[in-house]
């Protein structure tokens, strides 16, 4: 606008000369005048053209890339209708151009290259399986059972904190000794839940009536000499996308928030069987997407100012903080991991397919898994040594063929080491005879993470193809999360879904080959091997290695900790060598027995009041 000035007032005074000229001046020197301002004129005039020609041009060109992404919005609404997924707004669309070129387009690339050079398929199979029997399938669970250890001499203690802490094993010895009832277990876990929720948000339902019940029968059992293992009278937490019938399963949704399903989950099931005693239905995230549900947020009991992460947020949080002995969580992808390591306890997602997940809201056949959250590996083996087997109405569920964990000879094992993995448990494992060698996971794929995307995103879209038809997604708690991620999966063709998995089938392969170890240690949470572990079925135990400091603590000091964890990796249907592993080094070692400072923050801490 100032040069436009400047050349305007240059003009004005060229016109002043010429009237002036034309008042007082000779012809002669009129004319020359005359051709000097015409000169003058022409310049301007040039000068002026230049200009305008630089400033339009960029304009014009920011408005065609404008016009042509509005066009390219228009034209993909108008395609949508021949997915008949016509239903979503301008913006909506828009979003989802934009998700489909930064994301999916790179990853139909990179899979098609892998797998689709190559016309006929005669190479690199799907990993889909079809089963085509029509038969009933055996749903028997008649399999040995471990030979877990039976302690003696185990006293009760007299603070109910110390009870709280104790591990299933012990728990169970108390019980079978008649030195404390299943009642009296339950009255003291559903007090503590009750006293502490408020502070760590984990609990959506509490099954009081029925805990009372399945205790009482738990007792009765018991005093007519029927003990039924060591998880008779054991009060537990199922993460509430497991139905159970009378109470609400709510799938953390403020969509379903009020939903109740009338079915006993196959993993209920199990546990009843077992003499377990359910005492509450806790947090998972909406739609078993990360620590966030329609009731708030989930803290983490170790470090109440941040949260537990993952969607088994309510039963990792929960048993860090002793109000459950042990939760079931699930995983599609890091949902057992991830809390687990943040809220600093032992976990296991086990080899895919090793438990039943009949009556369980499901986001991908080929990824979820479920799981127990515990005080220790052992308590971990108890737990999926009860709820292993083939599920007869989970066709991916079957009798995975474990080796008891309590009798694996530890130093007839080589076990690997990443560069990322905790060295405290290789010089722990190695001074206990198990040969440990440096180790890396080779494989040639470089989409593993859009391949667990577009087969969790797909799989996932298909359950919930009504919910975003008619626009309940809109309702969700969190829009960059499942609403954003579902709608970019209407983008992904049937074909680079089939190619994707054939990606999978290459990548298990391959992992196959180089899997030359027993079992190897590594980050329990480094994206890449989550994506990885989950794809291939892989199982992996979680155990906490330290706790330090947390990152800016209050002037005052505090107690609060971060914690420190490591996964121990086994082949698929191996996962009673992580679990041998994982003992072997807890039994060497502390961490896992301590307790979060839930209690005592310190006087100076800012949460301190909160935690109270």
């Amino acid at each position: 606008m100032g040069q436009l000035k400047k050349i305007g007032v240059l003009f004005v005074c060229a016109l002043v000369a010429v009237i002036a000229g034309f008042a007082s001046t000779p012809p002669q020197e009129l004319t020359v005048l005359v051709e000097s301002v015409k000169g003058h004129l022409y310049g301007m005039v040039s000068r002026y053209h230049k200009f305008w020609k630089d400033i339009k041009e960029p304009y014009l060109v920011v408005e065609s890339i404008r016009r042509e992404k509005d066009s390219d919005v228009l034209a993909l609404k108008d395609a949508l209708k021949y997915l008949d997924v016509d239903f979503f707004n301008e913006s909506k669309v828009r979003e989802i151009a934009e998700g489909a070129k930064e994301f999916n387009i790179p990853g139909f690339k990179e899979n098609r290259k892998l797998v689709a050079s190559v016309d006929g398929g005669l190479h690199n199979p799907s990993v889909l399986v079809f089963d085509s029997s029509w038969g009933i399938r055996d749903g028997s669970h008649d399999v040995p059972k471990f030979n877990y250890p039976h302690l003696s001499g185990v006293t009760r203690p007299d603070r109910e904190d110390d009870i709280a802490f104790m591990t299933i094993l012990e728990l169970g010895a108390l019980i079978k000794t008649k030195k404390i009832t299943s009642s009296e277990l339950t009255t003291i876990f559903l007090r503590r839940l009750k006293r502490y929720d408020h502070v760590l948000q984990a609990v959506i339902t509490y099954t009081e009536e029925l805990a009372y019940s399945q205790a009482k029968m738990a007792d009765e059992l018991l005093e007519q000499g029927v003990y039924l293992g060591p998880l008779h009278g054991i009060p537990y937490g199922l993460k509430d996308i497991i139905a159970v019938p009378g109470y609400r399963t709510t799938w953390g949704s403020k969509t379903f928030k009020d939903q109740v399903i009338d079915t006993e989950a196959w993993i209920y099931k199990r546990l009843k069987e077992a003499g377990s005693v359910l005492i509450a239905k806790l947090v998972t995230g909406s739609l078993a997407y990360d620590d966030i549900w329609f009731g708030g947020r989930t803290r983490n009991p170790w470090n109440i100012e941040e949260y537990s992460t993952g969607s088994s947020a309510g039963s990792a949080a929960s048993t860090s903080a002793g109000l459950v002995p042990f939760a079931i969580g699930s995983e599609t992808c890091g949902s057992i991991t991830y809390p687990a390591a943040r809220c600093g306890i032992t976990a296991l997602r086990p080899t895919f397919g090793t438990v039943g997940r009949s009556g369980v809201m499901s986001l991908s056949e080929s990824l979820d898994k479920l799981g127990p959250f515990c005080r220790s590996a052992a308590d971990c083996t108890i737990v999926i040594d009860a709820i292993r087997g083939a599920d007869p109405e989970d066709l991916s569920s079957r009798h995975v063929p474990l080796d008891d964990p309590f009798s694996v000879d530890i130093k007839k094992l080589t076990v690997g080491y990443l560069e990322d993995a905790e060295m405290e448990v290789v010089h722990v494992l190695s001074s206990m005879g198990v040969e440990v060698v440096p180790f890396k996971l080779n494989y040639s794929i470089k989409s593993v993470q859009q391949i667990l995307n577009f087969t969790m995103d797909v799989d996932v879209l298909s359950h919930f193809d009504k919910w975003q038809r008619i626009g309940l997604d809109d309702e969700y708690e969190v829009q960059d999360q499942w609403p954003f991620e579902l709608r970019r999966a209407r983008l992904i063709p049937a074909v680079d879904y089939v190619q994707a998995q054939r990606a999978r089938g290459k990548l298990i392969r391959e992992v196959h080959e180089s899997f030359t170890v027993d079992a190897f240690i590594g980050n329990a949470t480094d994206w890449e091997k989550v994506c990885l572990g989950n794809l291939v079925g892989m199982p992996v135990v979680v155990v906490p290695t330290s706790f330090k400091s947390i990152e800016n603590p209050p002037k005052g000091g505090t107690n609060r900790r971060t914690s420190v964890t490591t996964g121990i990796y086994a082949p698929p249907d191996k996962d009673h060598i992580a679990l041998a592993l994982a003992m072997a080094y807890q039994s060497a070692t502390n961490h896992h027995l301590q307790r979060p400072p839930i209690d005592d923050l310190g006087p100076n801490d800012p949460y301190y009041r909160k935690a109270k």
